[in-house]
């Protein structure tokens, strides 16, 4: 799908870094709407319906993952986007559990961002055709990563695009012991302290993802990985 009939709602009390931001999305096709705080947020969303949500974390009015965790209860699926100044983990812990796909700290290349704005707007795209792949089974599950769904039975889960490549590796090591600085490595392509936290986070996603199958396990080993078990 073009970049054309995608709109982002972003919201940034930076004019001068909203502006260039804003320009930049728009020169490559995306259709932009950009507030200055957080007061009018949820009332621009329900009339703009926007494809994809970059929110700044420190904002008036309202902080941004006060609106993070509003329009999460609009629009459960919606990719979400942090950018912040902060640089503390926990401040990223925090963003996710407010229902943040990402998180990008200032200050940052454009380049990146839209790249990472991409990966996140291909959660909401519908396959115009049927995938290749038959998924891979995983416990009662099956798993398309290409299509970042999660299947059981009837029911289809939606999944991240971060949630996809982790458990692309998980999937690979059914039953084996998957060392956490090669995951780290592998997916954030950093293992640093900050990414680690992450990696935390998702964990207890993909445990949430996978809990109606009691017979698989995420076992956290120390100092080593996670041992991932399907019975």
């Amino acid at each position: 799908m073009s970049p054309s009939f995608f709109k982002i709602l972003y919201v940034e009390d930076e004019q001068l870094l909203g502006r260039i931001v804003k320009d930049s999305l728009e020169s490559r096709g995306f259709r932009v709407l950009m507030l200055p705080d957080g007061k009018h947020v949820i009332e621009k969303f329900k009339e703009f319906q926007p494809d994809a949500c970059i929110l700044d974390v420190m904002l008036p009015h309202k902080d941004g993952f006060t609106v993070a965790q509003e329009i999460r209860e609009l629009a459960p699926k919606i990719p979400i986007l942090f950018l912040t100044a902060k640089t503390q983990a926990e401040d990223a812990v925090q963003g996710f559990q407010a229902g943040g796909n990402d998180y990008i700290r200032k200050p940052f290349s454009l380049e990146e961002l839209i790249a990472r704005i991409h990966n996140l707007l291909r959660l909401t795209q519908s396959p115009s055709s049927p995938s290749s792949d038959g998924g891979i089974s995983i416990g009662r599950y099956l798993f398309f990563p290409q299509r970042y769904e999660l299947r059981l039975g009837d029911q289809i889960k939606k999944i991240s695009y971060r949630e996809a490549e982790l458990l692309s590796i998980f999937a690979e090591n059914q039953n084996k012991i998957i060392n956490r600085q090669e995951i780290l490595l592998r997916v954030w392509h950093d293992d640093s302290f900050f990414n680690s936290r992450n990696l935390d986070v998702y964990i207890t996603r993909l445990r949430n993802l996978l809990k109606d199958d009691p017979c698989i396990q995420i076992i956290s080993i120390k100092n080593v990985g996670y041992h991932f078990l399907v019975g």
